[in-house]
């Protein structure tokens, strides 16, 4: 497929498989930004203050939700946490609304401190979950600073936000080798390691790739700019390339969780540590078919390598399957299409009240722009 020579592509929905909306204010404002992006199913991450962990919260929070954006499918997670039984495993799966569970290793990323400290502590809720067909969504990252549980499967090499995900992974292996049914995401995978760990992993472990890691590397954000901090970090070319390869390999064990994660301005570039998180939603569409027009022009990928079939596998059809949605062999309804205007991402956006501000990534970056076909 050349996509520079094409005026316009039009696709199914975008589902994204990992998204922050947030809470209060900034959720009443990003929220319906969701269908900018050409999104129509999100999956939402719980690390609200305080974090999801109860039935009752991810309900009322998926009502929020669908009244700040109607006709859009919103899939909840509840926070592995020890709050979390068995019997909550029961019960979540049986509203047909939560779908998965989140891991987060205490201290890792934003809103993580109440996370995980042992794994194996969860072994039960795991097998319940992997009774009731729920989804493992993990945050495949070692803390920089482990507790003595982390640090055993890795001796005594340092972690840093460098090499955290590939220190991470042998708890994948782990996971999936004493609950081989269970259904585990590695999300926003960043590195080449975690890569070829899905990989090698059996059909029911998958990868989320974000469109923000297409784009960076380590330089991006470490030379001082704090709206491209994330966690992961970007890392190497390297490892980008080999992220956008993965965009199109066809597999279906890769597919899209933007992570889009909106900070107030002032968090990003205010006093102290700036807040891991860039936002990307209103964009995310256009920002991953730009990464792969990218990949082309520097040579990592070729025209022809680029299908419409691997293009919506992995916007659209590989997550919905691996979530077990309904319609998702079949896609009726509503198009996207994305055209060539000269659109740029701006510097920034603001809600109605000029109350919050948010930085977006890739601000002044020419992208297509996205409308819906009915």
């Amino acid at each position: 497929m050349k996509l520079k020579n094409i005026p316009f592509l039009e696709l199914p929905p975008t589902a994204d498989f990992h998204c922050h909306l947030r809470q209060d204010a900034m959720m009443e404002f990003i929220t319906p930004l969701v269908k900018e992006g050409g999104c129509d199913t999100i999956f939402v991450m719980p690390n609200l203050q305080p974090p999801i962990t109860k039935v009752a919260d991810a309900l009322a929070y998926h009502e929020k939700l669908s009244r700040l954006a109607p006709g859009v499918k919103f899939l909840m997670s509840l926070y592995l946490h020890p709050e979390l039984t068995p019997a909550t495993i029961d019960e979540a799966a049986r509203t047909k609304v939560i779908h998965g569970i989140k891991l987060y290793p205490a201290g890792v990323t934003t809103n993580s401190q109440d996370g995980v400290l042992d794994i194996e502590q969860y072994y039960p809720i795991f097998e319940e979950m992997e009774a009731n067909d729920m989804v493992l969504n993990l945050h495949g990252e070692m803390m920089s600073s482990p507790p003595a549980e982390f640090a055993k499967a890795d001796g005594t090499e340092a972690i840093t936000v460098l090499n955290a995900e590939p220190k991470f992974l042998p708890h994948l292996y782990k996971l999936h080798a004493a609950f081989p049914k269970l259904r585990i995401v590695l999300e926003h995978v960043s590195t080449r390691e975690g890569l070829e760990a899905v990989r090698l992993c059996g059909r029911t472990v998958v990868g989320t790739i974000t469109a923000h890691h297409l784009w960076m590397t380590v330089d991006d954000w470490g030379c001082g700019d704090a709206f491209n901090f994330c966690k992961p970090v970007a890392k190497t070319p390297e490892d980008r390339v080999a992220l956008v390869r993965a965009v199109i390999e066809g597999s279906g064990k890769f597919f899209f969780g933007s992570d889009s994660a909106p900070h107030p301005i002032q968090s990003k570039k205010g006093p102290g540590n700036a807040a891991a998180g860039c936002f990307t939603q209103p964009w995310c569409t256009a920002l991953v078919i730009g990464a792969l027009e990218e990949g082309i022009k520097q040579g990592w990928i070729k025209e022809e390598d680029i299908r419409q079939a691997s293009i919506e596998g992995f916007l659209s059809r590989y997550g919905r399957e691996f979530y077990r949605l309904e319609g998702t062999t079949e896609q009726e309804g509503p198009m996207i299409r994305l055209e060539r205007k000269g659109e740029k991402i701006p510097p920034v956006v603001r809600s109605k009240d000029g109350s919050i501000e948010v930085v977006p990534f890739g601000r002044g970056k020419e992208v297509m722009s996205l409308s819906w076909i009915w």
